[in-house]
């Protein structure tokens, strides 16, 4: 096991119980997104999924970031999905995920789009019952679910990212961007055999409160035995100093025998895997509010 370095074993436990999460509630969300099909950006299944979300959240106000994007096969029309947990504290950390599926015949994306889609909803449905008086106790919580994080032709700085890209643009212009604290990504995490990777391009002192409170739960061995530089819906927020940490399986099958193909299907992923991210996001958030 690689460490942080930043990690300090001596560090208090942060008081209070660890946050737990519902890995078969985020399971069940999957299997409803993944119904869908392929969810590629401005297909019908695109819109039916949109549709879902809105539904399942229709108890929030959600915000809608419409735009259009400039891609390699013409203008699309894009959405990102925010939704917004007022909190005690001045300040926000974000929890996003993309969930749209890349442009391949017979891809469902059940790993790749599905597990992210489904690990917010169910966190939204989670954190929705620790509101007192419409309020969290701690900082804001904002749940984006972002649109266009696929390449349509090549992955490239101007084919990827879509949605992510124009949302730091957009919240950089308007002045949010100075109200986040933390920006949690999750990105493929319903995996079986979870092994979630150390990214170099996240911010090192939030991925050590991630390993933190991974070790918490005696979750440890699945987080960051390995690391590499990632490029995911962060880079954007990373890139105008935003303290971002993404949460990514990026070895998803035997050499990543099922990314991008058509064998990332609903099989291939856990409800345990879901319970120890969904749990360790929570408790990251926890010991955020803390700080």
């Amino acid at each position: 096991m690689v460490k942080p370095s930043a990690v300090n074993e001596s560090d208090p436990t942060p008081p209070g119980p660890p946050a737990t999460f519902n890995g078969y509630g985020a399971m069940a969300f999957t299997r409803e997104v993944v119904a869908f099909g392929p969810r590629t950006v401005g297909s019908p299944a695109h819109d039916k999924l949109e549709n879902y979300i809105r539904t399942q959240l229709k108890w929030a106000s959600v915000e809608e970031d419409s735009f259009t994007a400039s891609t390699p096969l013409g203008p699309k029309q894009m959405r990102n999905f925010i939704v917004r947990l007022k909190g005690t504290k001045p300040g926000a950390i974000v929890v996003a995920g993309h969930y749209d599926t890349k442009l391949l015949k017979d891809f469902v994306g059940a790993n790749d789009g599905g597990s992210s889609t489904a690990l917010l909803l169910e966190l939204a449905k989670e954190l929705r019952s620790t509101l007192k008086g419409g309020k969290r106790d701690g900082y804001s919580v904002w749940l984006v679910f972002m649109d266009g994080e696929e390449a349509f032709e090549q992955w490239s700085p101007t084919d990827s990212l879509y949605g992510s890209r124009h949302l730091a643009e957009k919240w950089q212009a308007d002045g949010t961007l100075k109200q986040i604290r933390a920006f949690l990504l999750v990105d493929m995490i319903g995996d079986a055999d979870l092994d979630i990777l150390r990214d170099t391009n996240s911010t090192g002192w939030l991925e050590d409160v991630v390993y933190q409170a991974a070790t918490r739960f005696g979750y440890q061995s699945h987080f960051f035995r390995g690391s590499a530089p990632m490029q995911d819906d962060h880079i954007p927020f990373v890139m105008r100093g935003v303290p971002s940490a993404d949460l990514i399986d990026f070895d998803y099958g035997y050499h990543n025998a099922f990314w991008h193909t058509p064998q990332d299907t609903l099989d291939k992923l856990s409800p345990e895997s879901f319970q120890i991210v969904g749990s360790v996001v929570r408790e990251t958030i926890r010991q955020l509010d803390l700080k």
